[in-house]
């Protein structure tokens, strides 16, 4: 039996059309002792370089690959890839084409191909090329006449055998000996047809057959999943009739699907292909002669890195470097001292010889650019913050001498390793920088990195149920089923075991319900006759399929040349750029160098802060400049106000900031490094050691040195590598070497490494005891210690935005509040934080708000017009625009009369009334805007309006006319501002919250605020984290309901969902059957209600927590319950004026709450309860007119 390679093989990476994964590919084919197998994916080559690899992986003893891997593509070819203008008689052709790389010279014209597939000929989803492109780049590629679906076959079958023998000479005339009669056998009626016609013309011509089998799923078993799959890409469902064609899947007729012929397009073993072509052996034995001609490629090579332009009086790059390097650090220090100088030539050494120049280069130049563009910049990122040489060429501002931080951290000095270097720019100017990029090395040489969005344990079970017309509740209940863990694997919760060595336990870490849902989950699998178990079946086959392709948020590729000359690119509809066609994991193997644009936030409001600042102030402030000892903004951390700062908001920080009270930049570092899992439960310790209350101690006194600014506790990495140097006397690359083996447990390398630690701290006389104590300790910590170059990084951004908030609050949080737009629940969080601070946020005005969130004179912030519904930016820019060139408006009249009414239209200022922007001109009564005479007769909205189109059209009239007359204008009178009855506040503030999204002239529950305080309600907010509640048997919480839905459940059994907010934020509540009935009466939109509650098990999670409501109640009813007030006042306020305001205040208020007074003097206190006739009404106003007088000392009972 002659051995047979398959030459026409689909992979997963064919869209939802091949469910083939590689690895099980070449299991198989292994396993058969295939010689070699091709891929050949539709019009693409995502899967190539991973194919490859792949076969790298499965060597011979003697080292050979037991599959040679051919690398090819069934292109879609057609009569002109530029046309993309089609009707119903002029359908656009596409024709299936096989190609293959026989060399090196081929696969680079395979990625050419490829490549221009998408950049010239993408119509639709299909990237299409043709024959020009083809007599281009033919040379080094191997032809066949491939499938049905090719021009040649196609041809015999539509034009006759005349026709589809001049087809066949094209081919054969340009390819030669390099082209191939391919057979395919899947008892397809036409295939027989075409193949007796292929067997005269290969006998004709001399042209050698070749047998296939268009292979798109692994086993034949697995056609049903591979038909699901088909489904899940044209939407069908699989009960939908079937239309058997060999074209694309958009070529079946109307009411029915797409669908493959039999079960036959799977990846058959040598031995049913013998069988298959029993009759045709040289068929068989002919692929043997494509694999014996195809040169073995390795598509892995060498970084090739960008020429970067450099000043012609330096030879090299390198020389340019180290001229940058030395006089950057002439900026940076000043005097150059001896340790300085030591570092920049050990680090200047490095980079020379890794050869890694010009990548310094590149990186500074467009960070320079950046700054130069007025793109804010982080400090740096990652571990290249550890670079002396980066920090004297701008590309950090962190200075790594000064604060431990290790170049071998981010360059091994032992071992050549692709340099990393992360860059953070503020959101709207990263893509500033890219452009740059793209104009100084040339759009054909930058390109994204694509992604591929594959289908996960829970989607494949949900799409597989779509398609199998499972119900959407059976559905959801299988996925459930699955445990709510990232990266969990279908496979191993199906057929994994549960205890044990690699177990679901040990492994996945799962336990308790997670388990008892996988024993329901494989009792379903196991009942084969259930439709649920049929979708468990198909899924499993299905999960890990790639679905779609997607952008990588932050990698961009420069390369040295056009990029279609190194590796295949595409293009996606949500970029201007290329896209990769590899994935990042193996961009860089593939010889292009992967750079990270990450967009921050936190610059953006950093960047937005600075200019309200220098708007109001005056001030230019340089923040990477500020200094690092300012004592307002160690207060600010030590009180724990860090809402909005950068990496210290959570309550758990600012618990641990509180009691740290950190007065050190080193503070925060560590804290930054601690707070995770892991680390975070040695922050006691810290705290302890920092205030004297625990000791510090070394278990060698040697270790002082790098442990003292942590308190002897190790919290970096570093840490590590420079203690494993000094101890052990390990060297730079050893010392990163231990720490990536730590970080990633790699026992393997532990054990080599920790004779070596022991018997060179033994040559240094240290202690043999206290280095097995070292060594356990480094091992347990280090897989949780952190990079202290990051650390450091974003330590020193958070510490730009607490200094911003601590000494320009309302810009601050101007621009916090401006950057948080599209989260209502962040704005509502961020104005609670204001009104904590103490700063008033005012609505919209047409006199004084911005494009977004400013501060006035007063220090107030005044939210911005864009924010307001139906109020678009170029209506907002028109008013500013007419406000900064003829002053203040002084009516709304003068409003409509000046603003542009095509920019500024009535929607717009039927938002801008609303939301109040007009309210100084009608005395804040927003209903005339609205006031009709009569149902159907114009609003005043609608008269001023046509009053300002009248005066406008007036204008215009008057400078066309022949004598310039502007009398028209004068001659209309203004309306008359109607009287109408004011809306009633609830009603207002709902309208406002329609139009901004929030409550913005006051909030329904203000009058509230008390009872919500000494009732101790938990806010919405913190409703997130249960878990912090789990020991509670009984919480409060209200607000009021925003939204309320009566259903039923699948068993006809009535449940509700409502949503309650507070001024926190909101969050949805479910009841279910006698509490349901119970309570819903209180379920009306526009209710202010408190409930009773506790944490319990969830039923839709059950690792997690849920709301279980206990009681409801109306919050008003809270205020009858308070019996008595309780006040505390010093002995030194007790003046006769001081007693008499007090008494005014009580007399003004009688009521049913008695008095009790705390009187404070010296270190004693005096209680004093008033006549029990004399009470007071807690009512808001009484409350208000006593917080004048004694603040917030006092509290109801």
């Amino acid at each position: 039996m002659p051995s047979f390679s398959h030459l026409h093989v689909h992979t997963q990476f064919s869209l939802l059309d091949g469910a083939a994964d590689i690895k099980k590919l070449y299991a198989k084919a292994i396993e058969d002792k295939m010689p070699a197998m091709a891929i050949t994916d539709h019009g693409n080559m995502f899967g190539a370089f991973s194919f490859v690899a792949e076969a790298y992986k499965n060597k011979n003893d003697d080292g050979s690959l037991k599959v040679k891997p051919i690398i090819g593509c069934e292109f879609y070819l057609v009569e002109d890839r530029h046309k993309r203008a089609f009707s119903r008689d002029d359908k656009d052709v596409r024709y299936h084409q096989l190609l293959l790389a026989k060399n090196k010279q081929g696969y680079k014209n395979l990625v050419k191909l490829c490549s221009l597939g998408y950049l010239e000929g993408l119509y639709g989803k299909y990237p299409r090329i043709d024959k020009e492109l083809i007599l281009q780049y033919h040379e080094g590629l191997i032809a066949t006449t491939c499938c049905l679906g090719a021009e040649v076959p196609r041809t015999i079958l539509k034009k006759g055998e005349e026709a589809g023998e001049a087809a066949f000479r094209w081919w054969l005339d340009l390819f030669g000996e390099d082209y191939y009669v391919e057979f395919q056998r899947h008892a397809i009626p036409e295939q027989e047809q075409v193949n007796e016609v292929l067997i005269r013309l290969a006998a004709k011509y001399n042209v050698k057959t070749i047998a296939s089998n268009d292979s798109h799923y692994v086993e034949r078993e697995d056609s049903n999943a591979h038909d699901i799959l088909l489904c899940i890409n044209t939407g069908e469902k699989k009960s939908t009739p079937t239309n058997k064609d060999f074209g694309d899947d958009d070529s079946s007729m109307k009411g029915k699907r797409f669908a493959f012929y039999n079960d036959q397009f799977y990846f058959k073993k040598q031995s049913e292909m013998n069988k298959l072509f029993h009759d045709l052996p040289a068929a068989i034995d002919n692929t043997n002669e494509i694999v014996d001609k195809v040169e073995l490629l390795s598509l892995k090579r060498d970084i090739l890195l960008p020429n970067f332009p450099f000043p012609k009086e330096y030879p090299t790059e390198m020389v340019y470097l180290r001229h940058l390097t030395m006089e950057g650090a002439q900026n940076r220090y000043g005097t150059i001292e001896g340790h300085v100088e030591e570092r920049l030539n050990f680090e200047l050494g490095v980079i020379e010889r890794m050869g890694f120049a010009g990548y310094f280069l590149i990186v500074s130049d467009f960070i320079k650019a950046g700054r130069d563009l007025g793109v804010f910049i982080g400090p740096g990122r990652g571990s290249a913050a550890g670079s002396a040489v980066a920090y004297c060429i701008g590309i950090t501002n962190i200075d790594p001498i000064k604060y431990d931080l290790l170049f071998e951290r981010f360059l091994n000095p032992e071992r050549a390793s692709m340099p990393d270097i992360d860059t953070d720019f503020d959101d709207e100017g990263r893509q500033k920088v890219i452009d740059y990029v793209v104009e100084k090395y040339g759009k054909n040489q930058v390109a994204q990195i694509i992604t591929y969005g594959s289908m996960a344990a829970k989607m494949s079970i949900k799409d597989v149920a779509r398609v199998l017309d499972l119900p959407l509740a059976d559905s959801n209940g299988l996925a459930k089923l699955v445990p709510d863990k990232p990266g969990i694997k279908l496979n191993r919760v199906i057929k994994a075991p549960m205890d044990g060595a690699g177990s679901l336990k040990e492994k996945e870490g799962l336990g308790g319900d997670d388990i008892e849902n996988i024993k329901k989950l494989r009792e379903i699998y196991a009942d084969k006759s259930s439709l649920q178990s049929q979708v468990l079946h198909e899924a499993l086959i299905l999960e890990g399929s790639v679905r779609n392709t997607g952008v990588h948020a932050a990698g961009i590729i420069i390369a040295p040349e056009d990029l279609t000359n190194l590796i295949p690119v595409a293009v996606a509809k949500d970029s201007d750029l290329l896209v990769t066609q590899y994935e990042g994991s193996v961009i860089e193997d593939a010889g292009v160098i992967k750079m990270d644009f990450l967009g921050l936030k936190t610059l953006t409001i950093i960047r937005d802060a600075l200019q309200l600042i220098k708007e109001n102030h005056g001030i230019s402030i340089d923040i990477d400049s500020i200094p690092l000892d300012d004592v307002k903004t160690y207060e600010l951390y030590q009180k724990g106000e860090t809402n909005g700062t950068f990496q210290f908001e959570s309550d758990g920080m600012k618990k641990h900031l509180r009691d740290l009270k950190p007065d050190k930049f080193e503070d925060l570092i560590a804290m930054n490094a601690l707070y995770r899992p892991g680390p975070i439960e040695y922050i006691p310790n810290y705290i302890k050691r920092k205030h004297g209350t625990e000791a510090v101690t070394y278990d060698v006194p040697e270790m002082e040195e790098y442990l003292k600014e942590t308190y002897g506790i190790t919290v970096y990495q570093e840490q590590v590598m420079l203690l494993s140097q000094k101890l052990a006397g390990f060297t730079k690359g050893m010392a990163d070497k231990l720490r990536k083996a730590m970080g990633k447990k790699d026992r393997k390398t532990l054990d080599e490494l920790k004779p070596k630690f022991i018997s060179g701290a033994n040559e240094k006389g240290l202690d043999p005891s206290k280095l097995e104590k070292i060594w356990t300790d480094w091992e347990a910590f280090a897989a949780y210690a952190f990079n202290k170059s990051h650390s450091t990084c974003y330590a020193f951004v958070a510490f730009q935005t607490a200094y911003l908030k601590a000494h320009y609050p309302a810009e601050f949080m101007a621009a916090n509040l401006t950057n948080n737009l599209s989260s209502m629940d962040k704005i509502t969080f961020f104005m609670e934080e204001c009104k904590r601070m103490g700063l008033k946020v005012l609505g919209p005005d047409v006199n004084e708000s911005k494009l977004k969130f400013s501060v006035n004179q007063k220090g107030q912030i005044r939210f911005g017009l864009a924010a307001v519904k139906g109020v678009g930016e170029a209506a907002v820019e028109s008013l500013i625009t007419e406000r900064a060139a003829n002053g203040h408006f002084a009516s709304i009249f003068d409003f409509v009369k000046r603003v542009s009414l095509r920019a500024v239209n009535k929607k717009s200022i039927e938002g801008m009334a609303i939301a109040g922007a007009f309210d100084e001109f009608i005395q804040s009564n927003r209903s005339v805007f609205f006031y009709s005479d009569m149902p159907g007769k114009p609003t005043f909205l609608d008269t001023i309006v046509k009053y300002g189109q009248s005066v406008q059209e007036g204008k215009e009239h008057a400078a066309t006319s022949l004598f310039g007359d502007s009398s028209d204008e004068i001659s209309i009178p203004e309306p008359i501002i109607p009287k109408a009855e004011p809306w009633h506040v609830l009603e207002m503030l709902e309208k406002e919250k329609e139009v901004v999204g929030i409550y913005l002239s006051g909030h329904p529950l203000d009058d509230y605020r008390q009872e919500m305080k000494n009732f101790n309600f938990i806010p919405m907010a913190e409703l997130e984290n249960l878990e912090q509640f789990r020991s509670k048997s009984e919480c409060k919480s209200g607000g009021i309901i925003t939204s309320v839905g009566h259903r039923f459940t699948k068993t006809g059994k009535p449940f509700g969902s409502f949503v309650i907010e507070d001024f926190s934020g909101s969050r949805e509540f479910v009841l279910f059957s006698e509490k349901y009935l119970k309570l819903k009466h209180y379920l009306d939109p526009g209710n202010i209600i408190y409930i009773n509650w506790k944490p319990n098990k969830s039923f839709r999670n059950p690792d997690g927590l849920e709301t279980d409501i206990l009681t409801m109640g109306v919050l008003a009813d809270l205020k009858d319950k308070y019996t008595q007030i309780t006040m505390q006042v010093n002995e030194t306020e007790m003046s006769e004026v001081f007693v008499n305001a007090l008494v005014d205040i009580f007399l003004r208020h009688p009521g049913k709450c008695s008095i009790k007074m705390i009187l404070a003097a010296n270190d004693a206190t005096l209680s004093v309860q008033t006549k029990a006739n004399f009470k007071v009404d807690t009512n808001p106003d009484f409350l208000k007119e006593l917080e004048t007088l004694i603040g917030d000392r006092y509290r109801l009972n």
